[in-house]
């Protein structure tokens, strides 16, 4: 079943870290380095639909990035104000106020020059609506030697598909190259229904300290990884999901006509 008719709802715990940890089919994803990933002279673009999902995605390859690239632009397309519905602590204010200031914090928990960065103020949920307006945007914002680095175009949270869909089209205006990376994928997916396009994948290999940093990065999002005590609730991005992500590669797809 591939990604397009599976059922790719967000709910429960998802598939347990191991088993991905275990599948020979992404063992065998052939490695990438930084260079392939973003050729010289190339300015990578993060469009990230909410405050963190760039340093999930991408914040080892913006640690490896080849000095003297030039420099990163990050487009935040949300400030992420509704991920606590119903919250006394984080009521939407709040997170909006606050998500930016992690991603700020997380940044510069990478140790690397922070990217310039480009606020669309779109609503938390509301991308989908506002789809072809992104695209629009992006479209002015890019040019054929950008590399863009978005969510997966099926990775199961409506924002992060629309967000990948706008950056598709974007792209494609320009000839720039497209990569997104499984966000949500890991949890709704299995390494048994072959939703994930492996056959269209490369692996960034994070050394040690690389992917320690990330770690790090990711802590800065306290919003996100700690429990909700004014509603009884688990953390919106729980530890089993981090032990998902934070793994020592980042794993890239790329379109079909867009090999490596």
């Amino acid at each position: 079943m591939d990604a397009v008719t599976h059922d790719r709802t967000i709910h429960g715990d998802g598939t347990a870290a191991g088993a991905w940890h275990e599948d020979a089919a992404l063992a065998a994803v052939p490695p990438s380095d930084a260079v392939a990933l973003v050729p010289p002279g190339s300015r990578l673009v993060i469009v990230a639909p909410h405050p963190d999902d760039e340093i999930l995605a991408c914040g080892g390859l913006l640690q490896l990035l080849a000095p003297g690239a030039p420099p990163p632009l990050l487009v935040a397309v949300t400030d992420g104000e509704g991920s606590h519905p119903g919250s006394a602590a984080w009521p939407p204010e709040r997170l909006r106020a606050e998500r930016p200031h992690e991603t700020l914090a997380a940044l510069d928990c990478l140790g690397v020059a922070r990217p310039s960065l480009l606020r669309c103020g779109i609503a938390d949920g509301g991308v989908r609506a506002r789809e072809a307006e992104l695209a629009q945007r992006l479209t002015n914002l890019l040019g054929p030697d950008d590399v863009v680095v978005t969510t997966w175009r099926y990775d199961g949270h409506p924002d992060h598909e629309a967000t990948a869909r706008a950056c598709a089209a974007a792209a494609a205006a320009h000839g720039a190259r497209l990569l997104e990376v499984p966000i949500w994928g890991w949890h709704w997916s299995t390494p048994a229904d072959g939703a994930m396009p492996l056959a269209h994948a490369r692996k960034l290999p994070l050394p040690d300290a690389v992917l320690a940093r990330k770690r790090a990065a990711m802590a800065c999002f306290q919003s996100q990884v700690l429990p909700d005590a004014s509603r009884a609730a688990e953390p919106v991005v729980p530890a089993h999901a981090l032990d998902r992500i934070l793994i020592p590669f980042e794993l890239y797809f790329h379109e079909p006509a867009r090999p490596f």
